[in-house]
């Protein structure tokens, strides 16, 4: 460590989802979708000319952000592009905050943000969540900060805050910037995206990876006013030119023009994530009111970082943080019916 930087040497960074390198373990616990992309992402996979590859792709990504754009009922100023919505989430805190213009979130929350603080050496301002999991946006409020990120449903809880509630709060601080994280909005049934046209102050950040079943792609785009985008677009020439490649430009576009399988997808998914809600309170777990792609569960006759580690040894992966609030619940992210049934059988004999 000779050669680190003080930030380098302080800095805890984020932690990532276990990705098993071997063995054959039902994965639930890092919140991919359990269905494949759609069909036309094959097809234009196969249809990439190769010989594009020697040449560099266009640094703001315009084809993909028009294909965006007409997904989300914009314009191409109005969106951004990155490499995984975390690129623009990270962006976001250096281009808008620093340590006089303040960022204020939950203390129980999508864990990065605080990373991404450090890392830019931004101003933090953190709120608890109320006893119920849900956004103190009173207490948010009252914070002597610049702005907010809230992830929107949250991470690791799943419950969503109603956009016309956040349209209430965004309209009556015009002085602050919201950074509404929508990585799971499209399991909610509600963005606030269409809240970009009348709000200024407003930056909403989503990705490929959940909903659209390219978490191995990296990318996502952030929609809002062009001078928000403006403002990441100077953080991205100061960072890397060319954050989104081509291949994964036309694979993402792709996907967006087949927004039939988009919508069947989700619905499946949330359709299994009730069922699976339901088969995890009979077995007498306590389980948050979900709007995401995962469910957040524990409180019951076995601690849950012993539930974790039981599941593991049988071959089924969930997410556990040994943190204070959070330590007594396990993440579960919705499988397939054949997948959540064997969770909901290995539980059964754990819990009993």
């Amino acid at each position: 460590m000779e050669f680190f930087s003080r930030r380098a040497r302080t800095i805890a960074p984020y932690t990532a989802g276990e990705q098993p390198k071997s063995g054959i373990f039902v994965k639930l616990n890092t919140n991919e979708n359990p269905y494949p992309p759609s069909p036309r992402v094959a097809e234009a996979v196969a249809a990439f000319p190769c010989e594009r590859l020697r040449l560099y792709p266009n640094p703001d990504g315009d084809s993909l952000r028009d294909a965006v754009a007409a997904f989300e009922g914009v314009e191409r100023e109005n969106v951004y592009l990155s490499n995984g919505s975390d690129e623009a989430l990270a962006l976001a805190f250096a281009a808008f905050f620093d340590d006089v213009r303040a960022a204020c979130f939950a203390d129980v929350t999508y864990s990065f943000y605080e990373v991404f603080a450090a890392m830019f050496g931004v101003t933090t301002r953190i709120v608890p969540l109320k006893e119920d999991f849900t956004l103190d946006i009173a207490g948010m409020r009252a914070a002597d900060c610049a702005g907010y990120f809230i992830a929107n449903p949250n991470a690791p809880t799943g419950i969503a805050t109603a956009a016309e509630e956040m349209e209430k709060w965004i309209a009556s601080m015009p002085e602050r910037l919201f950074v509404i994280d929508e990585a799971y909005a499209d399991f909610s049934g509600e963005t606030c995206v269409p809240l970009t046209e009348k709000y200024g102050n407003l930056l909403v950040v989503k990705t490929f990876s959940k909903s659209h079943s390219l978490a191995g792609i990296r990318c996502g785009y952030a929609v809002g006013a062009p001078a928000l985008i403006g403002g990441l677009m100077r953080m991205k020439n100061s960072f890397n030119s060319y954050p989104v490649d081509a291949l994964c430009m036309a694979v993402c576009a792709a996907s967006l023009s087949d927004r039939a399988y988009h919508e069947e997808t989700v619905k499946r998914v949330a359709e299994e994530r009730e069922r699976l809600k339901k088969g995890l309170c009979g077995l007498g777990l306590t389980v948050l009111p979900s709007r995401s792609n995962f469910l957040f569960a524990g409180r019951g006759k076995v601690p849950a970082g012993e539930i974790y580690a039981r599941l593991k040894a049988e071959g089924v992966l969930v997410r556990h943080w040994n943190k204070p609030r959070i330590a007594d619940f396990c993440r579960i992210t919705v499988g397939t019916p054949e997948q959540d049934d064997i969770l909901l059988e290995k539980l059964k004999i754990i819990l009993s």
